[in-house]
């Protein structure tokens, strides 16, 4: 059974990109649909405090019926999660593998003497030190999680068997100061809930497999097969987005396009000038 997700952040309209990667993820089950063995499902990924707003969540799936699309089974929703994301941390806690941190992103810059795929990378600062947990942010010893799991691999249908490099991050934050997970945490756990056996997502997420892996070393999670396909690029090389005037799908459905159309133009790469799809970068050796 193979069995993708769609997992939009209800922090923003939907737009093209979106629509892109909602293809992907649909198709590469219904692909597996004439043997009843692919499902293709969809998660609301809100736990982004109050940048999370439910009527962009209905936006998202009206915008996705407009284009033709159909999930199986109920949506789901990360909020409703929570409990099982602190458990997880605590979990990790109880291993000796998270530590608290009070760093703000300005000392992190510039104590950080190596750029990460997320950026400066934290230096550790906080590791072993005697740090007040009361509204802090817990990190996780890479490190010390490395010597536990020992070297790990995973696949992607794109680019082969990788070597998982989590270093490459340094101690990424799993515990937000404000939500018991942050983006790593929860899409690794919630992944493994709905049983996803392929994550389809774009390039710009490729590095982040490198902790996801871990994490499902350390959790003792299933491990999938990954996806990670080219974005839908502006003429600059920029991906889409709202802010600076990339029409959302709402736009689009408003102003009475035709939505199946949209999904076919877009499935057979034809796409509206100025714009291409773009791997971003190389991947990694």
């Amino acid at each position: 059974m193979i069995r993708t997700r769609f997992a939009p952040s209800p922090n923003g309209a939907l737009h093209l990109g979106h629509a892109f990667a909602a293809l992907v993820a649909h198709d590469r089950a219904r692909r597996e649909s004439h043997s009843g063995g692919g499902e293709f499902l969809l998660r609301i990924e809100d736990i982004d405090g109050t940048r999370s707003r439910a009527e962009l969540a209905e936006e998202a799936l009206a915008d996705l019926a407009w284009l033709g699309l159909a999930w199986d089974g109920p949506v789901h929703y990360q909020s409703h999660r929570l409990p099982a994301h602190a458990e997880a941390a605590a979990r990790l806690k109880a291993m000796g593998l998270l530590y608290p941190c009070h760093c703000t992103r300005a000392e992190i810059r510039a104590a950080a003497q190596a750029m990460g795929p997320d950026g400066p990378v934290y230096p550790g600062t906080c590791r072993g030190q005697a740090v007040d947990p009361e509204n802090a942010a817990w990190r996780l010893d890479v490190r010390k999680a490395l010597e536990q799991t020992g070297p790990l691999d995973w696949s992607d249908e794109i680019a082969g068997t990788q070597r998982a490099r989590p270093e490459l991050f340094g101690d990424v934050v799993l515990v937000r100061k404000d939500l018991p997970a942050s983006y790593h945490l929860a899409v690794t756990l919630d992944d493994a809930a709905q049983g996803i056996t392929h994550v389809t997502r774009g390039m710009d997420l490729f590095a982040a497999t490198h902790i996801h892996r871990l994490l499902q070393a350390l959790l003792a999670l299933p491990v999938p097969v990954w996806h990670h396909h080219p974005l839908l690029v502006e003429g600059d090389g920029r991906k889409l987005a709202k802010r600076r005037g990339s029409p959302s799908l709402a736009d689009r459905r408003r102003a009475g396009e035709d939505g199946p159309a949209l999904a076919a133009a877009l499935r057979a790469h034809r796409f509206p000038a100025g714009l291409s799809l773009s791997m971003g970068v190389d991947f990694p050796a």
